[in-house]
């Protein structure tokens, strides 16, 4: 088995759970590789060398079934760990050193429990859908891959109009300041503070959340994620942006972007004593009386 130990730069990490972790791998005898960004600062944290055949950078190397991902930060840095194995399946669970956290599950006072489970084989998987989303943007043809949203944005001081199609059939226009189109997983991210609804991860669906629309009456709306939406971009300027997950691209005024479930999907390694109801309930504090 071999760790494939993600994070961002570690200047301000906790030395005490890097420690741990590389603790742990030892331990249980696990191979691991870390990426190129953070190798420097792990060195310093653990006194000890990572070699040259210890790094990755964008090519990972590894074949289906032979390691897990371990992703140490916040969701941001699970996002980006599961963009950097370009479509490999491979099981990726998170340690959650940031703050609310839906993706990275396992907490920071947890890594041994983590690390005990990915041993014996005792991480439950379950499977996380993502979106494909295709069209001219950065001045190319593209199609890139979400796990949790693609939002089009505004990029100046004005409204862009956004028009939707659902399986070719125009569904609704959106003036203000754009349109988030997000997956299950991604119902609890931006998309809910834009006044979305909450989505279990095993639901077959996408939410359309608009973002400050003029006309009150638009609302989010959930689809299936057998639909193919289409999203044409009128901007009063020059662009306008969209973001996939944690990345941004310009896209130019008339363009469109198409988005359909992909064929790809993430297997997202949930430690056994957590489910995604307790997760709401802790994250979002539903248990609390504020009486």
């Amino acid at each position: 088995m071999k760790i494939i130990l993600f994070s961002r730069p570690l200047a301000f990490a906790h030395k005490e759970q890097i420690v741990q972790i590389f603790a742990a791998i030892e331990r249980y005898g696990f191979d691991y590789a870390v990426n190129c960004e953070v190798a420097d600062d792990i060195e310093k944290f653990i006194e000890r060398t990572i070699t040259p055949e210890k790094r990755y950078s964008q090519s990972i190397g590894i074949h289906d079934g032979e390691a897990v991902m371990v992703c140490y930060g916040g969701d941001g840095t699970l996002l980006e760990g599961v963009h950097r194995l370009c479509g490999e399946n491979i099981p990726v669970v998170g340690i959650n050193s940031g703050r609310l956290g839906f993706l990275a599950l396992a907490q920071s006072g947890e890594i041994d429990e983590v690390f005990e489970q990915i041993a014996s084989h005792a991480l439950r998987i379950e499977q996380r859908s993502m979106i494909e989303v295709t069209g001219e943007f950065e001045g190319s043809q593209q199609s890139v891959y979400a796990l949790n949203e693609v939002a089009v944005q505004r990029l100046g001081a004005t409204m862009i109009s956004v028009d939707i199609m659902v399986d070719n059939m125009p569904t609704l226009t959106c003036n203000g300041d754009g349109v988030i189109i997000s997956t299950p997983t991604g119902s609890t991210a931006y998309s809910l503070s834009a006044g979305g609804p909450i989505l279990t991860p095993s639901c077959h669906c996408f939410v359309l959340t608009p973002l400050s629309p003029h006309n009150l009456t638009l609302r989010p709306v959930v689809i299936p994620d057998s639909s193919t939406v289409e999203l044409k971009i009128h901007t009063r300027s020059n662009e306008a942006s969209i973001s996939v997950d944690n990345r941004t691209f310009a896209i130019g005024d008339d363009k469109s972007i198409v988005i359909k479930m992909a064929k790809r999907s993430i297997s997202l390694a949930v430690p056994h004593n957590i489910s995604f109801y307790d997760s709401l309930r802790n994250k979002l504090m539903w248990g609390v009386d504020n009486r």
